[in-house]
Formats: C-alpha cells, structure tokens, sequence
C-alpha cells in the first residue's frame, strides 16, 4: 500500500549540492597564461610609450637649447594627460568593456607613437605626449578592472604583479633601447623604435587576450560615476591607498627624470648608451613587483608598505655618493622598494572596492600618474636648484609621507578592531 493511503509520510532525501565551481581565471587553469602575457605585453608598451622620452632628456634639452625643467615636460605631459583621462576612460569600460576599451587605447597611442619622431618643436612635441598620455588612459584602470572580474580572489594579487611587471619591462627595455640607439642615429629615431615596438606589443595583446566572461555592462550617466566616484573617496582606506600610490610615483618619477642629467655630468661623464643601460636595474622591479604577492602574504598589506618605503628611502640616500657603485645599488633598492609598494597599494584597491571597481583602479592610478607628474617637474626643478641632493630631498619627503599614512591606518585599524563587539 502506498504512503498516502495509510496517512504514513514520505521522506525524500535532499540531493547533494552540486560544488559550486568558479568559472574565472587561476594558474594553471585555461587561459591564465595567454591572459597574464597578453597584460604583460600591454604593460610593456604602456610604460615604454609612456617614458620613452625620459632616458633622452639630455639630448632633447641640447636639441631645442632648453633646460632640464623644460625639457621634463615631455615626460610630465603623457603621464598628466593619462592622469586626466583615467577616469573617464574608466566610465568607458564599464559601458563598452575593458578588452575594447584597452584595445582602442592602445591602438590611438601607437599611432600617436609614429608620429612623435616628427615634432618639429619642443611645444609640438608635448603636445603629442600629451595626447599619448590620454590615450594610455585606458590601459591601467581598465586591466585591473579586468583582472578582478576574471581573475580568481586568490591569484588578484600575482597577477596584478605580473601586469606590473610588464610595467617595469617596458619602462627599462623603452630606456636602454632609446639610450643605445639614440648614442648612434638620435633620439627621434630611438623614439621611433620604441613606437615600432609597442605596435608589436598591441597587436599581439588584442589576438591573446581572453574574452571577458564575468563583465556586467554599466552606466554611462554623469550622475550614477559621480556617486560611485563619491563612494571611493569617501572610504578612508581607498583614500590612504590613492596618496600612497602618488607619494611612490612622486619619488619614482623625479629619480628617474633627472638621473640621466647626473649621470652624463661630472663626475661620472657617461655616454648617452650606458646611461640607458642603467635602467637594467628595471629588472629589479619586474621581480619585487611579481613576487608582491608572498611579500603581502608574510607581511600583510602595511607590513609590505613599510618595507616598501624603508628600501626607497635607503637607495635615496645611497644614490648621494660620488661612487657609481653605490649610485647602482640605490637606483635598484629604489626600483625594488617602488614597484613592491605600488603593486601591493593598487591590488589593495582591487580587494578593497566591492562595486565600481573601475572606477576605484582608475582614481588610483589617477593619483599615481598625477605623482608621476609632479616628481618629474618638482623633482626636475629641485636638482635645478640644489643638484642631485635637491632630488633626494623631494624623494625622502614622499617616502616619509607613505610611512606616516601607513602608521595612521595601522592605528586606524587597531581602533577599529576595538571597536568591534566580541563574538558571544
């Protein structure tokens, strides 16, 4: 006889869950690799359009007769430029994608590239940077956006890295190329190179990239990106982030605008070739920015920040020697204390913003471009003033500025936890 005739119930035993299975990127998984070289490859034209101009300000200065305050201007219009457009480019991935938006910028900045070789004048030639600059708005902001919606939580952090690392292959490879062909043919055709080179970069970035799987379209309106604009400057931990990323760039951007003047001056004398081989030390931060990760991981995010910041400020004061040795070894605690702190800062911004999230990348690298900017004039300015030590000096006051705001958010967060009610 059947349960219902006798009243007798039936118990159904529930089906196990199926495990729920994330769909996005992780190492060894498919796609990771062709996604982590394609970012690495956009990495490496970004920063080696984006300064392929710095390791050749001596020349520049000497063709259009200008000091190094002037001639910096090169370099602190394409990273003010990116600085200006990172926001709105940002808006625009959200409504067309980040692997569209990415492509397009970079296909605008190399095209700009080819023609910078061809600026009749010093203002004709920021002016172009300038618009390159804009153009390479839409790579930072929109690749970590991407790597966030694609990328596994736990893997954010390596990958993030070995986007910067990317960074830091394009920011040395666009200086020693340009040093050493500049040294023979002048720095138009060096920058010429360079331009060549990220055309290469782009065109394999857009045929590798995976398409996004995990993108939601957003909104274009003035209103809903001003809140959500709102929203990220409003969290204090956003904010110490952004100004630690600018403080970082501050000391980066002057040390690496105006080393070349000291280097090719007394009492060093160095041709133009070798001073672009002193940007080897790049490789330096290829390797603190993808190993950040387990640097975050022993240390926790502040515990890297202060580490960051003591290695910078170290190779600050080691670079005032007269010893090119122990200029070397400044130059590269320097490039390993930055690339460490920057990728351990933009990643925190990632893990931090739960919505808006490019738009959260995009006010971080806002800042850090606009630190770049100023480093490369103030920094520019002060070795006018003062000589090298003028330079360090900038460079020692930003490195303190990151370890008081990270202490100020190690306080905070004890506060905090305090605060909080223990769990019954």
């Amino acid at each position: 006889m059947s349960p219902a005739s006798t009243g007798a119930s039936t118990v159904v035993a529930a089906a196990p869950s199926a495990p729920v299975v994330d769909s996005r990127m992780a190492p060894g998984g498919p796609g990771y690799r062709r996604m982590s070289f394609a970012l690495f490859l956009a990495g490496v034209a970004t920063f080696a359009l984006l300064y392929s101009t710095q390791a050749l300000l001596p020349l520049i200065s000497g063709e259009f007769g200008v000091a190094a305050s002037e001639a910096s201007w090169t370099v602190a219009a394409a990273t003010g430029g990116l600085a200006l457009f990172v926001l709105p480019m940002s808006a625009l991935s959200e409504r067309f994608g980040r692997r569209t938006v990415m492509t397009a910028s970079l296909a605008v900045a190399v095209t700009v590239g080819l023609l910078v070789p061809f600026a009749p004048s010093l203002t004709a030639l920021v002016v172009l940077r300038a618009v390159q600059g804009a153009a390479l708005a839409g790579l930072p902001a929109s690749a970590t956006a991407y790597l966030a919606e694609e990328v596994t939580p736990k893997a954010l952090v390596t990958a993030i890295g070995l986007f910067v690392a990317g960074n830091s292959v394009g920011g040395m490879s666009g200086r020693v190329i340009t040093g050493w062909v500049a040294q023979e043919w002048g720095w138009r055709v060096a920058v010429g190179v360079i331009g060549a080179i990220a055309v290469a970069c782009a065109v394999a970035f857009r045929a590798l990239l995976p398409a996004p799987k995990h993108f939601a379209t957003g909104s274009l309106r003035p209103r809903v990106l001003a809140r959500t604009v709102r929203d990220h400057l409003a969290n204090p931990l956003l904010r110490r982030l952004y100004a630690i990323g600018a403080l970082f760039m501050t000391v980066f951007g002057g040390v690496y605008t105006v080393i070349g003047y000291r280097l090719t001056e007394a009492p060093f004398g160095l041709p133009q070739g070798i001073v672009g081989s002193i940007f080897l030390v790049y490789l330096v931060g290829t390797v603190s920015a993808s190993t950040s990760g387990r640097l975050v991981g022993r240390l926790g995010r502040r515990g890297a920040l202060y580490a960051a910041g003591g290695t910078t400020a170290t190779g600050l004061l080691l670079s005032l020697a007269d010893s090119l040795p122990l200029v070397l070894v400044g130059l590269v605690l320097i490039t390993g204390g930055f690339f460490a702190g920057h990728a351990a800062a933009s990643s925190a911004v990632s893990k931090t913003a739960t919505r808006g999230r490019a738009q959260a990348s995009a006010l971080y690298q806002s800042a850090y471009y606009i630190g770049s900017s100023v480093g490369s004039s103030v920094g520019a300015m002060a070795f006018h003033a003062g000589g090298w030590s003028g330079t360090v000096t900038v460079g020692l006051l930003a490195v303190l500025g990151v370890v008081t705001i990270t202490v100020f958010g190690t306080r905070a967060a004890r506060v905090a936890a305090r605060r909080e009610p223990v769990a019954a």
